[in-house]
């Protein structure tokens, strides 16, 4: 099992990979619709709106969240 670099999503299944391909490091939700990876930002706000919808919190601290997760993932490293 592989974990999504861009978002920590377990990827168990071809399916869960971005175009099923499993020798993709990201996966189906964190990539665009050519396949490629979604940049920071997209990612960022996908996640923002992810945890607002799921978890009912305020925007900001969603945002906030988000990016506190997504700063320990391989894929935004050299962002830091």
């Amino acid at each position: 099992m592989k974990i999504c670099i861009a978002c920590g999503m377990p990827m168990n299944k071809k399916e869960d990979y971005a175009m099923g391909d499993e020798s993709k490091n990201y996966c189906k939700y964190c990539m665009r619709e050519d396949g490629t990876m979604q940049s920071y930002e997209e990612k960022l706000k996908g996640m923002t709106e992810f945890i607002v919808r799921t978890q009912g919190i305020d925007r900001n601290v969603a945002n906030k969240t988000a990016r506190k997760m997504m700063d320990k993932l391989p894929a935004w490293e050299d962002l830091k």
